[in-house]
């Protein structure tokens, strides 16, 4: 894994998190479904540490350089 890769994967889990985190939004402000609040947050959260995660490795890999 270059520091690209991390750094996509980082992302596309921030917008897993922040979909989740709507849909935890969406549950509470419906009678129905908020029982599933709590496990949105937490999937919600997850998401979030994993994208934590990927930039902590982004940050220790070395950029990669072009055209030198």
């Amino acid at each position: 894994m270059n520091r690209q890769q991390a750094l996509n994967e980082a992302i596309n889990a921030a917008r897993l998190a922040k979909v989740y985190a709507g849909k935890a939004e969406n549950a509470a402000d419906n009678s129905d479904r908020q029982g599933r609040v709590p496990q949105l947050a937490a999937a919600s959260a997850a998401w979030a540490d994993v994208s934590r995660s990927y930039t902590a490795i982004a940050n220790a890999l070395p950029e990669m350089q072009t055209g030198v």
